[in-house]
């Protein structure tokens, strides 16, 4: 892994930031090495991917994308909590999961960190699968150096209204580069494959959150979904938001989402035959958001960003 990256292209803004070991003047702000703030079994993914022993969830710290209503603001848009690991180090925590019975290791959020996150993958072969669990606000240039790194990949389609994407996410191309993304995550990983127990192996699972007031994006995105991605690709319909971060800044989705909201839009997805999962409303709690506390992380020789 590089100790500097002078000019950084891993994600859509392609900001040229310089990142050194530690620290970035980029859109992220962080620096090269990976910065974790979590690390530990985690039950509420989909059934395929949680199972009945749980992900092994990694939580890094930053974002590329920076949502105004991201549940984990904390560590995405703040970055408070963290430390960073080498890829070797890294790599120890992927294992610490597995020896705890972790099903998968579910990178969540680790965009910024790739290059760091595929050496440590190169390390040593993990014995289950790895999830790349993203924003969708992808460089297709940076899921081909994780080809054949990562089993299931579990992008977000956030947003088909670029205004829109602005207005949340200051990405008014998130639509092109999003869609882009979604396809090469498909081309790399086919169809979905799931062992005995209903566990996926190998795959992509689209997640689309419902957001209040914006159920006319919620069904452009999957028409989308229908019309350009192929049988065997799942669909994650989400129902989980509760307003964070800046959203009382945004008085349209300074809310739950409706019953009639949630039930126009999961009727569209039943309308066209797509298949997956659906989560129900009462979802939307933060005592679902996992505290960021260090757990799962070496204790000795580290220092907190």
């Amino acid at each position: 892994m590089p100790e500097l990256i002078e000019q950084c292209t891993l994600c859509p803004r392609m900001c040229g930031a310089r990142r050194d070991a530690k620290s970035g003047n980029g859109f992220c702000r962080m620096g090269v090495k990976p910065v974790v703030a979590r690390a530990a079994l985690h039950a509420w993914e989909e059934p395929c991917i949680s199972g009945n022993k749980g992900s092994g969830t990694v939580f890094f710290t930053g974002c590329s994308l920076q949502c105004v209503f991201c549940q984990n603001e904390q560590i995405s848009v703040r970055r408070e909590v963290g430390r960073s690991l080498t890829p070797q180090e890294l790599s120890d925590v992927f294992f610490h999961l597995v020896d705890q019975g972790a099903h998968n290791i579910n990178l969540v959020n680790p965009t910024h960190f790739a290059v760091g996150i595929a050496e440590a993958l190169r390390l040593r072969p993990l014995p289950v699968p790895v999830v790349y669990n993203t924003s969708g606000y992808e460089r297709v240039e940076t899921l081909r150096m994780l080809d054949g790194l990562v089993s299931v990949y579990l992008p977000d389609y956030k947003y088909r209204d670029s205004a829109l994407a602005q207005r949340l996410s200051g990405a008014a191309d998130y639509p092109e580069r999003a869609a882009e993304a979604i396809l090469e995550m498909v081309r790399q990983t086919g169809p979905a494959i799931f062992d005995g127990d209903g566990m996926l192996q190998r795959g992509t699972i689209v997640r689309h959150l419902i957001l209040p007031g914006h159920t006319r994006n919620s069904i452009e995105v999957l028409d989308w979904i229908k019309n350009n991605l192929p049988e065997g690709v799942l669909v994650s319909l989400m129902a989980q938001y509760v307003p964070c971060g800046r959203a009382a800044e945004f008085p349209e989705i300074n809310r739950r989402i409706t019953k009639r909201e949630y039930e126009k839009v999961q009727q569209h997805l039943f309308d066209l035959g797509l298949d997956g999962y659906v989560q129900e409303r009462t979802s939307a709690q933060k005592g679902f958001i996992p505290p960021f506390d260090l757990e799962g992380l070496p204790p000795l020789g580290a220092q907190e960003t």
